[in-house]
């Protein structure tokens, strides 16, 4: 995989293939950045995570493969491939990977 830019809109591209998992890592790849929100794709490997943060606006989480242990303010939630779960704005929330996954995140920002 190259780090070259994309046309979203030139063909139609499978998620999952524009990120590699990395031994030890979390990578992340930039698709979409817009004032009003931002799609980026991430891969976690297994053992790897997002500590504990808030961010002041919702993002949605859409597992692309393998499985997420997601902690949104107390709850804890495992996130399988194909589901999708919000991250509300200025709640504390958390990402481990017991297992590698893949992600596609869309942050959506107020437009005012």
């Amino acid at each position: 995989m190259t780090k070259e830019s994309l046309n979203l809109s030139e063909k139609p591209y499978s998620l999952k293939d524009l990120i590699s998992m990395q031994s030890g890592s979390v990578v992340s790849r930039v698709l979409l950045k817009q004032s009003t929100g931002s799609v980026t794709l991430f891969a976690f490997d297994a053992g790897e995570g997002l500590s504990e943060h808030t961010s002041p606006y919702d993002a949605l989480v859409q597992i692309l493969e393998g499985q997420a242990h997601i902690t949104i303010g107390s709850q804890k939630h495992v996130v399988d491939s194909s589901n999708i779960i919000l991250l509300p704005a200025n709640t504390p929330h958390a990402l481990q990977a017991q297992q590698p996954f893949k992600m596609l995140l869309t942050m959506i920002r107020d437009k005012t």
